[in-house]
């Protein structure tokens, strides 16, 4: 017996009774023209009823045949689409990462708060979204926030300020008044519309309406029109199956970390490993796994070391590595410094920047770990005594918590006990997520409601370093704090007082042009207050500012 032929399933295209409709109309009309002057072309026109087509044809006829084609084009285009339906405009998916932005951005415009931070909008957006806005699905690189981009591709969302801050534009907020309409109606979890797929790519036109003769491919093969039908159906199984693993992926505590689901992790960075002396440098890494810390190298944009709590991912079978989890960072970080290294950087005035970096970090517990360098101490450029006051200043007036080691072994051995101490101390607490803009950098510990259990709030790691870049785009406000910061002893904390009543150089330069006299300007800044003592500014420094922003030629 034959073998049976395979079974085909999916939708079955209608033949149509001629291959090309279209093409013998224009034929027809070429050998009615041809029999009226008599021409014997006509006999090759009447053979394309016989389907000889491609016989004694020439390049006259085909000629022909292109300008027909691009006036029936041209027809086509200007008679207001003659049948054919428009693109379809973006519309996300319901309960899609587009959708989730689109909406919560539209219900916070309401409120008169029409731009959000990252890490507001992703938190605010999560539950109406059923994949995750920061870990990514089993065996894909993509998050609900990678269809952001899309949206700002579609011109529905602006990005703007540094950190990124985001907002609806006008077809944003019509789109997200609809689905907000259709929200409020009832509709299902999963919506009807699908969600443009690879960086939003735009709908093919509709197949022409029933009743109306189209252009057929005459090089498309029946067997090619079913396999297209069939990838088609194969896809619509594949997306239908998919949507339950997007919902499996829902994080109930997103935002946050249970006792138990997190580990206290050391980071180090890379640069206490790598160049300068490598034996030494190397011994740290040995003092701590002999120690049996857990630690990880990596960049630091600031500071030498800091702890992280990282989730607990269990690893997927069939994947090399388990996919990432997050990272919020604890509120201490150490900065490492040699004497060597501390003369190096007082002379040099990283010193200074260092602290004042490490002060807008937004961890509230800087530490100075400083390391004696033994019998160089006698070699150095600066004498022992103005390192020490450099110390003392960086413990009393700066703030920090200065630990003092004669080694690198004792630097393993301080740093092994702050990781233990850490791990017990956080180990019962509830770490929430926060974000440096929203909240500033000052969190404090709290209660999580109905638990019963003290909570932490944190900023994310990927945060932290983001905005401990060295190099980044700065405000006019900063620029105008590390210009005042280069005057010989004005420090940090006298630079935030003048900034609090003058945010920007304009409007000190503004100040200085409403004095009558000169001596006012002179004494314009001396009575402003600073610090924790609230001390006066004081007439010098006050003469140097306005000296500096105030004279026209070259300094004396």
């Amino acid at each position: 017996m034959p073998a049976s032929e395979p079974v085909r399933f999916g939708r079955k295209r209608a033949l149509p009774s001629c291959p090309n409709p279209l093409f013998l109309k224009w034929l027809t009309e070429l050998r009615d023209e041809a029999r009226e002057k008599g021409l014997k072309i006509q006999c090759t026109y009447q053979k394309v009823k016989e389907a000889k087509i491609l016989q004694n044809f020439g390049d006259g006829d085909l000629q022909n045949g292109k300008n027909r084609t691009k006036g029936y084009q041209r027809e086509d285009r200007g008679g207001g689409g003659g049948g054919r339906r428009k693109k379809r405009g973006y519309v996300p998916q319901k309960r899609s990462g587009g959708y989730a932005v689109l909406l919560t951005l539209y219900r916070h415009s309401e409120a008169v708060k029409v731009t959000c931070f990252k890490l507001e909008l992703q938190t605010a957006a999560q539950p109406y979204c059923d994949k995750s806005f920061t870990v990514p699905d089993l065996g894909s690189k993509y998050t609900a926030w990678s269809s952001v981009s899309t949206l700002i591709q579609k011109n529905l969302l602006i990005k703007t300020h540094n950190p990124a801050r985001y907002s609806l534009t006008e077809e944003g907020v019509a789109l997200a008044q609809r689905l907000e309409a259709e929200a409020g109606g009832g509709g299902g979890p999963g919506g009807d519309r699908g969600e443009v797929r690879g960086g939003g790519e735009e709908e093919e036109e509709e197949e022409e309406e029933e009743g109306r003769p189209g252009v057929v491919d005459l090089t498309e093969s029946d067997d090619d029109a079913e396999q297209a039908d069939d990838r088609t159906e194969m896809e619509v199984e594949e997306t239908s199956s998919s949507k339950p693993q997007d919902s499996q992926s829902r994080r109930p505590d997103a935002g946050r970390l249970l006792p138990g689901t997190y580990q206290i992790i050391l980071c180090v960075d890379f640069i206490e490993t790598t160049g300068g002396s490598h034996h030494r440098k190397q011994e740290l890494v040995k003092e701590l796994q002999r120690n049996g810390v857990n630690f990880d190298i990596r960049k630091l944009n600031v500071g030498d070391f800091l702890w992280v709590a990282r989730e607990n991912v269990a690893p997927i079978p069939g994947q090399l590595r388990a996919p990432p989890g997050r990272e919020l960072v604890l509120d201490y970080i150490v900065e490492r410094k040699r004497m060597d290294d501390l003369c190096g950087s007082i002379i040099d005035g990283r010193f200074r920047e260092q602290k004042f970096r490490l002060k807008r970090c937004g961890l509230r517990r800087p530490i100075y770990l400083v390391e004696e360098c033994g019998s160089a101490a006698s070699h150095l450029s600066l004498p022992e005594t103005s390192l020490q006051q450099a110390i003392v200043n960086t413990q009393v007036v700066d703030g920090f918590f200065v630990k003092r080691v004669q080694d690198v072994r004792e630097s393993a051995a301080y740093l092994t006990v702050m990781t233990r101490y850490l791990t017990k101390l956080y180990q019962n607490r509830t770490l929430v997520c926060r974000s440096r803009e929203l909240e500033g950098d000052v969190g404090g510990d709290e209660e999580e409601g109905g638990r019963g259990l003290p909570s932490c709030s944190l900023i994310s790691f990927a945060e932290f370093n983001h905005g401990a870049t060295k190099n980044k785009c700065q405000t006019v406000r900063e620029v105008f704090a590390r210009q005042l910061m280069q005057i010989s002893g004005l420090s940090g904390d006298k630079a935030a007082a003048i900034l609090e009543q003058y945010s920007t150089p304009h409007s000190l330069l503004t100040a200085y042009e409403k004095c009558s006299s000169g001596a006012e300007k002179e004494n314009l800044l001396s009575s402003i207050r600073y610090g924790k003592l609230k001390r006066n500014l004081g007439p010098a420094l006050s003469r140097t500012v306005y000296q500096l922003y105030c004279t026209p030629g070259a300094l004396s």
